[in-house]
């Protein structure tokens, strides 16, 4: 698959038709009257954080897993994290870029000021990715689920780009979460519908990959 231009969820996995059956089926769910309503709201700002990270060179495609030249895989559970980028109105933003950046499964941002004072990450998690939406707006990652770390509940961060649009910049959370109740960064949005439009349930994918999980995160661009 394309490093950039679609959903480059599988790229060194043969998992091609479980995942074009879960992105026609979110394309269609996302045409319908209730899709539509919800896309009036735009999804809401958070903070980009200390570790955005500095560095896009090398192994940054839409596979966070398994970087090219490592032969230890990360660790965690594998998330196929998908969704569509459109606009108020409901309509597609082809080629917008979609950025994840989390840490590790041990807590760990792939950034020069979290891996001070003796903290390693992972070599075999990317750490971030990029893709650009395809036609239909869907833009679709393969990553690990979230972890919690002091201070945080699980979350990844996000940031979107499309041509006649400010950048978005905001963060996915697991639902259920016990630490989303505390969360500071999180309930900063005051407004529940908001707040809930940033939180994502997680559910299991077997016919994409087994013993992975799946998480649907639409973006909807102001």
């Amino acid at each position: 698959m394309s490093r950039i231009a679609t959903p480059a969820i599988g790229r060194r996995h043969a998992l091609r038709g479980g995942l074009v059956v879960a992105v026609a089926g979110l394309s269609a769910a996302a045409d319908g009257p209730a899709a539509r309503a919800a896309a009036r709201s735009a999804t809401p700002r958070q903070t980009e954080g200390p570790f955005y990270p500095v560095d896009w060179s090398g192994d940054a495609d839409a596979d966070l897993v398994q970087v090219h030249g490592e032969a230890a895989r990360a660790t965690g559970r594998i998330l196929h994290l998908r969704g569509r980028v459109v606009g108020l109105d409901g309509s597609p933003r082809a080629g917008a870029r979609v950025e994840i950046w989390q840490c590790d499964a041990q807590g760990v941002y792939r950034h020069p000021r979290d891996e001070r004072g003796g903290r390693r990450r992972e070599p075999g998690f990317q750490g971030r990715g990029f893709c650009s939406a395809d036609a239909d707006g869907a833009y679709g990652f393969r990553t690990i689920r979230p972890v919690a770390y002091p201070g945080r509940t699980p979350h990844i961060h996000v940031k979107v780009t499309a041509p006649g649009h400010a950048t978005l910049v905001t963060q996915a959370y697991v639902d259920g979460e016990p630490q989303n109740e505390r969360d500071a960064v999180l309930n900063a949005i005051r407004d529940p519908r908001q707040r809930a439009s940033v939180i994502m349930r997680l559910e299991p994918a077997e016919r994409i990959e087994a013993g992975a999980l799946a998480g649907l995160f639409d973006i909807v661009l102001a």
